[in-house]
């Protein structure tokens, strides 16, 4: 056989072949990986799509060129996304003339008015993929472009165009444009708009740029959601905050607010507004956004100007002679700080196509400094309030201080007499603060994660197999069972209605299984088991997945990892950026991984991605619903639902 091999000769002819090698055309790769575009099929990415052409309405807005967009939510589960701006260009493409610019954009991947910077200032679509996404994942859109005195229309089903551009009639007093589109069943399955989501996100935008209206309209009625509203806040973030507030007691009588342009002090076009308040009657929050896009994961922008809050409050305390302001840090500034962020900028740099995290270096800076100024001079001209947050956070710092003390010495209490389990690879960290865990499937994962690791924060607890299925098995089998056991010892916590959050012993609870299926499998049954048995953990942000990569590609001294098949075979076709043959290596779990390997993708804070475990807030009964109903003890709930979803899987590995 192996003289065969070297021959040339193919004793079994393969089916792999020249046939074998996909080209998808544009809508068919995003209608196939969805996921790759809006971040999944779930109720957050079929609101998101709305975004996407509410953020191209409001780019039209803030570069002056429309002062109102309306949003319109259809009885048959439409939206209808409205503005007077100059209106999409609806002439012959100078490198297609058979097309029009309009059709280009609602069918062609990467194509926008947006990456020259000649149309658009600061814009908050950038990848030119938001209008033909949500084109591509509808099985209905219509677009409406008045310019030129003239009505243009042209319709869409599932990306593919219904026609061509037509020319509907005379427009003397209308200009802008109007889209109308319905999300396609065969993606999003029974998944509907809520009334009340898009209202909220209506109303927020009008709060981002106070030069514009917005519009709201809706056929279907939710709780209290007016039907009809216009929203325009000439206050910006500080009618933002001061509404969000209301009735709050709070340690300024006044939010520090502002708003600055870059290019006075930068020389480059954009701007950062915020508004920020400290109260004792709620948790602290920060919502930021650039170019009118939430960016839910904070970013760059946020780095600034809590940077310049810090630095502020700290000389302030200096200035009157309060030593103890010295010890104040971020995080006494956010326990009780409810603050909004929004930052415009040129070409900005985001984490992803659902923008979630800005990674804009420069804005950090010109952010730090902007606010910096500004917010020295409130605190000197308002000493009243000056003083009250002072002493607040003075009051933060110092309780911080002590809880941090305790945790120590419980911890290391908890250390002396708590039972660890004996193949827990424990880190030297005596508190809390900065600590991890990682639950690992097997000793020889665990093998690779105590080379990967850093031995003062980062713990490893292999478990054997798959644990148990807590909502499918008795009570009684949850105490004796061994893993569990061994798992609540590491945590140092108890489980159920013995469980105690300040008993927990690492900052961050991380799964870390193998990126295939049995992994996927063991996952789910961990956070089943917290989930049910530990929710305060979850509610509180402690638990995260890791996400190993399944592939190493590496092409000379270039070397990528990836996390699934799809990504392996874009990258393949495109090449690393180096010349010769692309060696593939797959790792069948987490063993095979060597330290270096498993250090750099999953374990390394500094170049690893986690996934925090979160509960959906808007609908968290439903949250526990599904899982009783997949991982519960009723199998025919389990065959209702694959019934029910069948038809939406993609692609079955056997």
């Amino acid at each position: 056989m192996a003289d065969d091999l070297l021959s040339g000769d193919d004793p079994a002819p393969s089916t792999y072949n020249a046939a074998s090698i996909q080209m998808l055309e544009d809508v068919e790769h995003v209608r196939l990986r969805p996921g790759m575009y809006i971040g999944g099929t779930d109720d957050r990415a079929l609101h998101h799509m709305v975004a996407e052409i509410i953020d191209n309405a409001m780019d039209e807005a803030v570069a002056g060129h429309a002062n109102w967009i309306e949003v319109e939510l259809h009885e048959t589960g439409h939206v209808t996304i409205r503005d007077n701006g100059r209106g999409i260009p609806v002439d012959p493409h100078p490198k297609d003339p058979s097309k029009s610019a309009l059709e280009i954009i609602f069918c062609t991947l990467n194509a926008g008015g947006k990456f020259s910077g000649d149309s658009y200032e600061t814009s908050g679509g950038l990848h030119g993929v938001g209008s033909s996404v949500v084109n591509f994942l509808s099985d209905h859109l219509r677009v409406e472009v008045a310019r030129n005195r003239e009505l243009y229309a042209m319709e869409f089903a599932q990306g593919l165009p219904q026609g061509t551009l037509a020319k509907i009639g005379a427009a003397p007093n209308r200009r802008g444009t109007a889209v109308t589109f319905h999300p396609d069943p065969e993606i999003f399955g029974a998944l509907k708009f809520k009334p009340a989501r898009l209202f909220r996100m209506a109303r927020s935008k009008a709060y981002l740029f106070s030069g514009v209206e917005i519009r709201w309209k809706s056929a279907l009625p939710d709780g209290d959601m007016p039907l009809e509203a216009t929203f325009k806040f000439p206050g910006g973030l500080a009618d933002y905050l001061s509404e969000t507030l209301e009735g709050a007691t709070t340690y300024a009588d006044k939010p520090f607010a502002g708003k600055v342009s870059f290019a006075d002090k930068f020389q480059v076009p954009g701007s950062v507004e915020w508004a920020i308040n400290w109260t004792p009657s709620r948790d602290g929050f920060i919502q930021s956004y650039c170019n009118t896009v939430p960016t839910t994961e904070g970013g760059t922008h946020e780095t600034g100007f809590w940077a310049a809050i810090l630095k502020g409050i700290r000389a302030y305390g200096e200035r009157v002679s309060n030593r103890k302001a010295a010890q104040i840090t971020r995080e006494d500034l956010t326990t009780g700080g409810a603050a909004l962020v929004s930052c415009f900028i040129r070409e900005p740099k985001f984490v992803g196509q659902t923008k979630d995290r800005l990674a804009t270096e420069e804005a950090a800076r010109m952010v730090e400094n902007s606010v910096r100024d500004h917010f020295d001079t409130w605190l000197a001209g308002d000493t009243k309030s000056a003083g009250a947050i002072l002493d607040f956070l003075i009051l933060r710092a110092e309780e911080r201080l002590r809880r941090k003390q305790e945790k120590e010495t419980a911890r290391k209490t908890a250390t002396k007499k708590l039972r660890l389990p004996g193949k827990l690879t424990d880190c030297t960290r005596q508190s809390r603060d900065g600590t991890e865990i990682f639950i690992v499937e097997g000793d020889s994962a665990g093998g690779s994660g105590k080379g990967a690791r850093d031995r003062e924060t980062q713990a490893l607890l292999p478990l054997k197999g798959k644990i148990l299925n807590v909502l499918g098995a008795a009570s009684s089998k949850l105490t004796t069972n061994a893993e569990i056991s061994d798992l609540c010892q590491a945590l140092g916590t108890g489980m159920g209605t013995r469980f105690n959050l300040d008993d927990l012993r690492y900052d961050k609870v991380i799964i870390m299984t193998d990126a295939d299926v049995d992994g996927a499998h063991i996952a789910a049954l961990l956070m089943t088991f917290f989930f049910a048995q530990m929710r305060p953990m979850i509610d509180a942000g402690h638990l995260y997945l890791a996400c190993p990569p399944l592939y190493r590609l590496t092409q000379g001294a270039r070397r990528k990892y990836v996390a699934s098949d799809a990504e392996k075979e874009d990258w393949l076709a495109r090449g690393l950026g180096g010349n010769g043959k692309i060696d593939v290596q797959r790792f069948k779990g987490l063993g095979e991984m060597d330290a270096k390997d498993l250090k750099e993708t999953t374990m390394n804070p500094a170049t690893r991605t986690l996934i925090r475990v979160s509960i959906d807030e808007d609908q968290p009964g439903e949250t526990g619903d599904l899982v009783e109903r997949l991982m519960g003890k009723k199998p025919e709930l389990r065959f209702q639902y694959i019934q029910e979803n069948a038809r939406f899987v993609e692609e079955l590995d056997v």
